[in-house]
């Protein structure tokens, strides 16, 4: 995959297709930077496309949701640029997703999805040229046989109550055998054994094609990251690279902002109205069992300091519970320090940040540990009955299930927010610190409001 290198620029002069087919890496040169900032842009699209897809959104949804979102992340003011960005973004993520079979199918899911509404997008010419480009077997119907049959396409278009073809609408001839279910539903104009098909309508078998290229080529630079590139490029590129799939894109929690201060006093209520349940779980489990282990420590600890818990009485909470196991000698010896640690005030004094969703879920917790996603690490009997403790109704509770059983779990996660504060959202969880946060925002509007008067809020 020659892009993970630095090679001469094409001349300025060199035409960039409008639509790239990625079949082979240009030899561009990448700066450090960029090859990870693209990456991260391209990242930003290809999970708001995830999402959107999750949510079962209409096409017409889709198609304006994957022009905003390109509009938002990889646009560039200038057009070159702008291609360059395109094409060398997807060859990083290419890199990044090759390596397991589970990013590998995310990555070809959401790539195919983008191609596919992109492909839309283009004018009557390009999506002509896409098709020449791939060699189907499929031919363009001239302008003069159009007209011939427009009658008949007309037709067709009134009894499925769609608009009447324009003068320059592009059809294909297709072996009508080739596409049995537009036959089926009596969808297309037949005449002489073709079927006359719609760009709208031939659309699926030119991203047939274009998934078919993508995933032999992941599997291709899956052998090639595994044989020569992880090794060659470990101290510079593979760290980049392994990092990437978990990255978290949102914004910066290290500290809090809408909520400055959570004291002691009130930790145990806004634990019950405004966690997230892989921080519910660890702080029921700390009431507990007065212990967790590094890693639940770690992921509680980070998320406390985001909500805005002092230092000073992040010490005293957590001593108060381990001293109930350990005694307060050893927590002074032991455990003190890493929470002082975490808040930046002992080693490299390093302000850390709370883990994101991306990094919970792809954590690994082993036996009697506590820590990672719930959606992702429970059972179902365990995690039906957390959140029934929650307060999820059982509407709610089966599409939450129906999305850990796709893999959803972010999802999972966003409707039981909308479930438990009875408001949609549509941005989606990506941060516990997030849904804390936007959490509290909702319930203090509702305090403004009177709709919950016995709640008290920092």
């Amino acid at each position: 995959m020659e892009i993970v290198r630095p090679q001469r620029k094409p001349p300025s002069g060199d035409a960039v297709p409008t639509l790239p087919l990625y079949r082979s890496a240009p030899p561009l040169e990448v700066r450090l930077e960029d090859f990870e900032l693209y990456a991260m842009d391209r990242l930003r699209v290809l999970k708001g496309i995830s999402d959107g897809l999750s949510r079962g959104k209409k096409p017409e949804e889709m198609e304006k949701l994957v022009t905003d979102l390109w509009k938002t992340h990889m646009r560039h003011p200038h057009a070159p640029d702008a291609a360059n960005k395109d094409i060398i973004s997807h060859f990083v993520l290419r890199l990044v997703y090759c390596r397991t079979e589970e990013l590998r199918k995310w990555f070809l899911s959401n790539e195919t999805a983008l191609f596919r509404y992109r492909f839309l997008a283009q004018t009557p010419e390009a999506q002509r040229k896409l098709m020449a480009e791939f060699d189907l077997p499929y031919k363009a119907v001239s302008s003069t046989e159009f007209e011939g049959i427009k009658d008949k396409l007309s037709q067709v278009a009134r009894l499925l109550g769609h608009s009447l073809p324009a003068s320059d609408a592009l059809f294909y001839k297709v072996p009508f055998e080739e596409v049995s279910e537009l036959v089926a539903g009596r969808r297309v104009f037949i005449q002489k054994g073709y079927a006359y098909v719609a760009m709208n309508q031939v659309v699926s078998l030119v991203v047939t094609q274009f998934r078919s290229l993508q995933s032999k080529a992941l599997i291709l630079t899956n052998r090639k990251w595994t044989s020569t590139i992880r090794e060659e490029e470990k101290d510079r590129l593979t760290p980049i690279v392994e990092a990437l799939c978990t990255s978290y894109l949102g914004p910066d929690y290290s500290q809090p902002k809408e909520f400055s201060e959570v004291s002691i006093k009130d930790i145990n209520q806004i634990a019950k109205s405004s966690f997230p349940l892989c921080m519910r779980h660890l702080f029921e489990k700390l009431r507990e069992d007065h212990h967790l282990k590094h890693g639940g420590r770690m992921q509680l600890g980070l998320f406390l300091k985001g909500v805005g818990l002092k230092l000073e009485d992040a010490l005293a909470f957590w001593k108060a519970e381990f001293s109930q196991k350990v005694g307060a000698e050893r927590f002074d010896k032991e455990y003190a320090y890493s929470i002082r640690h975490n808040y930046g005030r002992e080693g490299k004094r390093t302000d850390y940040t709370p883990y994101s969703c991306q990094k919970i879920i792809s954590s690994t917790p082993g036996v009697g540990d506590h820590h990672g996603c719930p959606y992702r690490h429970f059972s179902e009997e365990n995690l039906r009955a957390a959140l029934c403790r929650m307060g999820v109704n059982s509407g709610a509770m089966e599409d939450v299930m129906e999305k850990v059983r796709n893999r959803h779990y972010q999802l999972a996660c966003t409707i039981t927010f909308e479930a438990i504060h009875g408001s949609s959202y549509d941005a989606g969880i990506n941060h516990p610190n997030q849904y804390f946060t936007d959490s509290q925002k909702i319930l203090k509007s509702k305090l403004h409001f009177g709709d919950v008067p016995s709640l008290k809020l920092m």
